[in-house]
């Protein structure tokens, strides 16, 4: 094949793909207003039965809050970053269900960068099992239709292959909620019942530049909790960062690095949108991870306001060196 006709092919694939992921953006509005905009963003659910999520967060250890490794693999890396941390049973353990939230916003293939990456997923599915969960479900609640966002990732193969339930969307899911102190999530619809009776929950994320936030990294991951017509919340995309960073403790998260979207976040589109950066972040404060994170991206904390507002809630630091995080290189 000549390299002419090879171009010829991949512009071929990328017009494919975007056709296909055209007809999910459409399908979503569909199903989305046909489940939450006839009657209000609270259109069938009980405004009177406001649910709170649960308080994940593991007990703070000195030393132990936030690890940076370095390497190409990412199984490799992301098992040395929990090991630095404690190991993965200080995170889960015997019996328990966990809650794995990747980011799976958008129907394209991982190759891109827009979302979790399935490998990544797939060894926390094993390591969680591997701790003796007994039941690991791992969901979203993607702007693009769920099943088709699912599926083209590849993160519901490799969830399902690991061990995991992949959880799809559906209207009984969603509850509403009020956040105490905040100004946006206010009798708002959020996605719910998956993570009730979860015992711990895992935040999945990677680097990508946004044209809104400026970064979208493990705080802007919880968007995808958020039911209704939720792009209202664009408006205002700092006070939503920072408001669903109060509402959701995880008891830890992952931030990958390893390839990072520099420009078109959070869609990007290209292989060219990349860059290799060969780092991986675990942490039980998000706000100092997307702050170390949003350096891959040639950004300071200073320029996301929400890291900012998050950490003047009590949320977590924007200091992360002041923690003094694990590090490791892998080959």
């Amino acid at each position: 094949m000549t390299e002419q006709t090879g171009n010829r092919l991949e512009r071929r694939e990328l017009l494919l793909r975007s056709v296909k992921a055209g007809v999910s953006i459409a399908a979503a509005g569909l199903v989305s207003a046909a489940l939450y905009d006839s009657d209000g963003p609270g259109s069938g659910l009980d405004a009177e039965s406001l649910v709170t999520f649960k308080d994940w967060a593991v007990t703070p250890e000195p030393g132990r809050t936030m690890s940076i490794v370095r390497g190409p693999d990412r199984r490799a890396t992301v098992t040395k970053a929990i090991d630095l941390l404690g190991g993965i049973r200080r995170f889960v353990k015997q019996g328990q269900t966990v809650a794995i939230k990747p980011n799976v916003a958008f129907a394209s293939p991982a190759m891109l960068g827009a979302t979790a990456n399935p490998e990544l997923v797939a060894e926390v599915v094993k390591l969680c099992r591997d701790a003796g969960a007994k039941r690991v479900i791992v969901t979203d609640n993607p702007i693009n239709e769920a099943a088709s966002c699912f599926m083209l990732t590849g993160i519901r193969g490799a969830a399902e292959l690991a061990g995991a339930k992949v959880v799809l969307p559906r209207q009984s899911h969603f509850r509403s909620t009020s956040l105490e102190g905040g100004r946006l999530i206010r009798s708002w619809p959020v996605y719910f019942e998956p993570f009730a009776r979860a015992d711990a929950l895992i935040g999945i994320a990677p680097v990508k530049h946004h044209q809104r936030s400026g970064a979208s990294m493990t705080m802007k991951n919880w968007y995808g909790l958020l039911g209704g017509p939720r792009n209202v919340f664009h408006q205002d995309i700092n006070t939503i960062i920072a408001e669903l960073s109060m509402m959701v403790k995880p008891s830890l998260v992952i931030l990958d690095g390893t390839e990072v979207m520099m420009t078109n976040g959070p869609t990007g589109g290209s292989r060219a949108d990349l860059r290799r950066a060969d780092t991986m972040i675990a942490s039980c404060d998000m706000v100092a991870a997307d702050s170390f994170g949003c350096t891959l991206l040639g950004l300071k904390p200073a320029d996301l306001p929400y890291l900012a507002a998050a950490a003047r809630a009590g949320v977590g630091t924007t200091d992360y060196q002041s923690l003094k995080p694990a590090s490791a290189v892998l080959s």
